[in-house]
């Protein structure tokens, strides 16, 4: 089992910011966010901006970074300017 907490402002599209994964092969973070789909789209809109930043086992991370069962992932939005992220862009 593989945990994903949403941090700041981000929350799936139902409200949740805690989500439990089963994860038998170790994958990237990008492909376990693209497998949730749609309940993690703003975290899909804000990782194809690169406003995304990435822990895993409380370790500064990627995108591509390979998971396995038992990780703790942490995502957060930023704008690279102490921002969040989540606001439109101009």
């Amino acid at each position: 089992m593989v945990t994903i907490t949403l941090m700041g402002q981000l929350q799936t599209t139902d409200g949740e910011r805690d989500l439990a994964c089963e994860v038998p092969d170790p994958i990237s973070v990008r492909q376990l966010i693209l497998r949730h789909g749609e309940p993690l789209r703003a975290v899909l809109d804000l990782m194809r901006q690169k406003k995304l930043l990435v822990t895993v086992n409380k370790r500064i991370a990627s995108e591509d970074t390979r998971i396995q069962d038992g990780d703790a992932i942490k995502l957060v939005a930023h704008d690279g300017m102490g921002g969040s992220g989540l606001a439109p862009t101009l």
